[in-house]
């Protein structure tokens, strides 16, 4: 078979046509899909990490279906409305990309009913995957995992293709940060991205660690209740500064050193 000549992907830049404030979300944005994929939390194209658009609270942005997460860049992502309708996007080069049905359904709900929620972040690592087909779920083993004591569960419907799975989405995360689709992955929210990052990553430390543990066979160290709520309630808003603030400036120092291009 003759070789087909490999498509060329030449992204538009989007920095005079989005106001500063876009600019720079769009910057952090593309930051994070590389950040997830430098951590190994990505699945080639799939999933996704939305982002609102300061000022436009039913606009956000979100990776165009069939781009690696390793590539994504502040022009590449794509601006849709709360009803999945593209607002804004750029040009490809040989390639016209579009958005997965399913990362809107998501996150279109999620952005609609917390307002706090600016960031959603959705992944199918093999810890994620693994502890959400556990009956047990999530235990409080570690105090890392005590962070998620009160984590939120959605059941499996199958793939969430249709609006009316929106509803039960929402109101399984209730006011939680964190949740776990049973069958299926982690759902992370945060007011930032630097938060939703962190709540992700602790997230997926405390699953692999649970699984390394389970996979010994032998008796695991409980902890009383009493430690594990006092526990739980020092991760809490109001007890210590939000999260991502501090480190998420070393993470994109990081991210310039590992694989910088991100803001373009």
């Amino acid at each position: 078979m003759l070789d087909q000549p490999r498509k060329m992907l030449r992204i538009a830049s989007m920095r005079d046509r989005v106001s500063p404030s876009e600019w720079q979300t769009r910057v952090d944005t593309a930051a994070c899909y590389r950040l997830v994929a430098l951590y190994g939390m990505d699945d080639m194209g799939a999933n996704h990490i939305s982002m609102r658009v300061p000022g436009e609270d039913h606009n956000f942005l979100i990776n165009p279906y069939g781009m690696m997460y390793d590539e994504i860049t502040a022009s590449s992502l794509i601006k849709i409305d709360i009803e999945g309708q593209v607002v804004g996007k750029t040009e490809y080069g040989d390639f016209d990309f579009g958005i997965n049905r399913a990362g809107f359904v998501i996150h279109a709900a999620v952005h609609r009913a917390r307002h706090d929620a600016n960031c959603v972040i959705h992944t199918h690592t093999w810890p994620g995957m693994a502890i959400s087909s556990l009956e047990c779920g999530l235990l409080p083993l570690t105090q890392t995992a005590m962070r998620f004591a009160q984590i939120s569960y959605h059941d499996y419907n199958g793939v969430v293709l249709d609006v009316s799975e929106q509803e039960r989405l929402v109101r399984d995360l209730g006011v939680n940060n964190a949740m776990i689709l049973r069958n299926h992955g982690l759902l992370t929210t945060g007011h930032s991205i630097g938060e939703a990052f962190n709540a992700l990553h602790r997230l997926e430390k405390s699953c692999r660690a649970q699984l390394a543990a389970m996979a010994c066979n032998v008796p695991m160290a409980q902890v009383p209740q009493s430690v594990l709520d006092a526990t739980y309630q020092n991760y809490q808003p109001g007890t210590r500064r939000p999260y991502g603030l501090m480190e998420w400036p070393a993470l994109l120092r990081q991210l310039d050193r590992r694989n910088p291009g991100y803001d373009s």
